[in-house]
């Protein structure tokens, strides 16, 4: 890696954890939402040298679907271990069955839109007034408008014409009772710049990002792996390939990518190479215009 890629991830690095610091210091009770992707796991990193040799200050947060990748489970509770950071868990499975959301139906049916009810609920019953995010500017047009330090109503919704300016790294984190923030400290990182930090500070990554041979289908575009929640349709057969994933969401809607990147090197090469984002392969991003904005408006990550 050059000098200029070394310098630039330095001064990405100085500024999350600059914001990281300053959640905790400006909020009573932060938590940082983690889903077991490449991004939150390079925050919870960028935690521990936020607050090293202390330990991280703050709960991980996951919201559960039940729809995970078993790789993606695993890597969780050997991460958790492994930082000594306590976990609390949201599950979706308990809203469905509490009737706070209605499970989808057919072969599209998603749980991705059920987890804000369980985020929300989550939020409520532990008072977190701060929730930190791996979310990234250049991911999704509605996650461009994000502010650093992203304010929220009493009703867990967000208003992209009502945040506050962010002059020189000045961040505001009043509230009123009830309300709460969410926080996006790698805000100005780029799919690269992670995969660049995550080859530099040599951090461990679920093996989904690395090429490996999974039975897939492929539906409209995308690879979707087989699982007892993907609902086949008429005519549609699994068959091996040898696929990688960029992103790790739900089982059923994030689509994988045949590859034989099976090193960190050749993943960076391969995203170089890239025209597509890596939310291409998320089946839930397509299911209108506005999704993504859609969802954030009524409380999403």
């Amino acid at each position: 890696m050059n000098q200029y890629y070394l310098s630039h991830l330095k001064e990405l690095e100085a500024e999350a954890i600059y914001v990281i610091r300053e959640v905790v210091a400006q909020f009573e009770k932060p938590a940082l939402l983690f889903s077991g992707g490449k991004d939150s796991i390079v925050l919870a990193y960028l935690s521990k040298k936020a607050f090293y040799p202390a330990r991280i200050p703050f709960p991980l947060v996951h919201i559960d679907t039940g729809h995970n990748f078993p790789e993606t489970m695993v890597y969780r509770d050997w991460l958790v271990n492994e930082l000594q950071v306590k976990l609390v868990v949201g599950s979706v499975q308990e809203s469905i069955d509490k009737g706070r959301v209605r499970e989808e139906t057919g072969y599209n049916a998603s749980r991705n839109a059920l987890q804000t009810v369980t985020l929300l609920d989550t939020i409520e019953l532990h008072k977190y007034d701060a929730a930190m995010g791996g979310a990234r500017r250049d991911e999704e047009k509605a996650r461009a408008k994000e502010r650093f330090f992203s304010h929220r109503d009493e009703f867990g919704q967000w208003d992209p014409k009502n945040q506050r300016p962010e002059l020189w790294n000045i961040f505001n984190g009043r509230k009123q009772m009830g309300e709460h923030f969410r926080v996006f400290p790698i805000s100005n990182w780029t799919e690269m710049d992670v995969w660049q930090y995550i080859q530099q500070e040599n951090i461990p990554i679920p093996t989904l990002y690395y090429t490996h041979e999974r039975e897939v289908i492929s539906r409209d575009g995308a690879l979707l792996s087989t699982s007892a929640w993907l609902k086949l349709k008429e005519g549609e057969m699994p068959e091996k390939k040898r696929v990688r994933f960029r992103t790790c969401g739900d089982m059923p809607i994030t689509g994988a990518v045949e590859s034989d990147a099976d090193t960190i090197e050749k993943i960076i090469e391969e995203v170089a190479a890239s025209r597509k984002t890596e939310r291409g392969t998320r089946a839930d991003d397509k299911r209108s215009e506005t999704a993504m904005e859609d969802r954030k408006k009524s409380g999403y990550f």
